[in-house]
């Protein structure tokens, strides 16, 4: 049976920590600002610990 092969799409999107918890970017930041108040773009800055009922599906297609 053929290796499994990473997704290379999700590789971009999230990275694994040095402890093994996967973090991203936070979604809402891409598009129609106008409509958003300041306070609530500059919360949705940096990366956070994805949620935990996404954990198994990520790693799953990560290959890990």
């Amino acid at each position: 049976m053929p290796k499994m092969k990473s997704h290379t799409g999700m590789g971009k999107r999230v990275k694994v920590t040095g402890r093994g918890k996967i973090v991203a970017e936070q979604a809402g930041k891409r598009h129609l600002l106008e409509g958003k108040a300041s306070t609530r773009t500059r919360r949705l800055t940096g990366t956070v610990e994805v949620a935990k009922a996404d954990v198994k599906r990520i790693k799953k297609l990560l290959g890990r």
